[in-house]
C-alpha cells in the first residue's frame, strides 16, 4: 500500500518535495490557497487554510505530514496565525484521529538564534530569538515538540534557487557588503530543502531514529561579502557601493550541519558556489559569452564536510 504524505503550505520547496516523493511512489496530497499552482504536478491539490478546523477534519489520513506554512505578510499577526495557532491546530485535529501520522515535520528557521557575533550554532544552542518572527517560530517548535505526536522540527537558513535571487540583484546592482567586519550568512539551495525533507521522511518510513530538531543549512558559512564577491566575478561586475544593514538587523553566526550530515544526508549544493552557479545559469544572468556555451554548467559535487 502506498504511503501518504500531506504537504501543509504546499509551496515552491512543497512542490518540489511532492515530485520526489511521488517518484519514489507515494501519494502526495498537497494543501495551498492557489491548487492551481499544482497543475500537471501529480500533487493531489486541496484548497485549505489550516486554522479551518473543519477543513482539516476533512482531509484524509497520511502517514506523514510536513508543515511548511508561509505567512502572507512580515507582520505579527500574520506569524502567529501561520506558525503557533496553525501548527497547534492541525497538531490538536491529527492528534485526536484513531490513525495518527507517524510523523509531522515543522519547516522552521535559524530566525530562532539570536546570535550576532559569528558564534557557532547547532541543535544545542541556546535560543533566545529578539524579533517577533523567531520568537514565534521557536514557540510553534516548542509546541511540536511537546506534543504526543512524533515531530522534528527542521531550522533551514537562508533559502535560495530559482526565484529567490535578491542577492545576485543586488550584486548586479553593483552593490557589495562590507568585509570589514566579516558578517558571517547562511544559506541552503531549494533543491537541497526539498531533499533533505524527503531524507527524513524515508528514514521515518523505514523505521529509523530521528532527532527532534536538525539545522538544514550548507556546508559554508561563508562571509557575506565573500559570496557577494564571488558573483561580482561570475558576473564580471564592478561593486562600488558598500552596503551596510542595519545594526537591529544584523545576523552573523555560523551554522554546524554536522548532525544532518550524520543522518546521512548528501548535500546536491554543498556550497554557495555550486548553488549560485546553477541559478547563474538557469536564471540566464551570466555573461553572453557564457550563455552562448563558453562554459559549461558546473556539476554540484556531494560533500560531507562538516560545516
Amino acid at each position: 500500500m502506498k504511503k501518504t504524505t500531506l504537504i501543509l503550505g504546499c509551496g515552491d520547496i512543497g512542490t518540489q518535495l511532492g515530485k520526489q516523493l511521488i517518484d519514489a511512489g507515494q501519494r502526495v496530497i498537497g494543501a495551498r490557497r492557489n491548487v492551481a499552482a499544482l497543475d500537471g504536478t501529480g500533487i493531489e491539490a486541496v484548497a485549505l487554510d489550516v486554522t479551518d478546523e473543519a477543513a482539516l477534519a476533512a482531509l484524509p489520513d497520511a502517514d506523514i505530514i510536513v508543515y511548511s506554512v508561509t505567512a502572507d505578510r512580515f507582520e505579527e499577526s500574520a506569524y502567529e496565525a501561520a506558525y503557533p495557532t496553525g501548527l497547534k491546530t492541525v497538531l490538536q485535529a491529527f492528534g485526536s484521529r484513531k490513525k495518527k501520522p507517524e510523523r509531522i515535520f515543522f519547516v522552521s528557521s535559524t530566525s530562532v538564534y539570536a546570535q550576532q557575533a559569528g558564534e557557532a550554532v547547532d541543535e544545542t544552542t541556546e535560543t533566545e530569538p529578539h524579533g517577533f518572527s523567531g520568537t514565534l517560530m521557536r514557540e510553534a517548535e516548542q509546541a511540536l515538540l511537546a506534543h504526543d505526536l512524533p515531530g522534528t522540527a527542521l531550522r533551514f537558513s537562508g533559502i535560495y534557487g530559482p526565484g529567490r535571487d535578491r542577492l545576485i540583484r543586488q550584486v548586479s546592482e553593483g552593490r557589495i557588503a562590507a568585509s570589514n567586519p566579516p558578517m558571517y550568512s547562511n544559506r541552503i539551495h531549494r533543491d537541497d530543502c526539498a531533499g533533505v525533507i524527503a531524507h527524513l521522511i524515508q528514514l521515518t518510513l523505514d523505521g529509523k531514529p530521528l532527532e527532534p530538531i536538525y539545522l538544514a543549512s550548507d556546508c559554508d558559512s561563508a562571509p557575506l561579502h565573500e559570496v557577494m564577491a564571488w558573483i561580482a566575478k561570475r558576473l564580471k561586475v564592478e561593486t562600488p557601493d558598500v552596503i551596510q544593514s542595519p545594526l537591529r538587523r544584523r545576523s552573523s553566526k555560523r551554522c554546524n550541519n554536522q548532525r544532518l550530515l550524520d543522518s546521512g544526508y548528501t548535500f546536491r549544493y554543498p556550497t554557495f558556489r555550486e548553488g549560485y552557479e546553477d541559478v547563474l545559469q538557469q536564471g540566464g544572468f551570466l555573461p553572453a559569452e557564457e550563455k552562448a556555451g563558453g562554459r559549461k554548467k558546473s556539476g554540484a559535487k556531494p560533500s560531507k564536510a562538516k560545516a
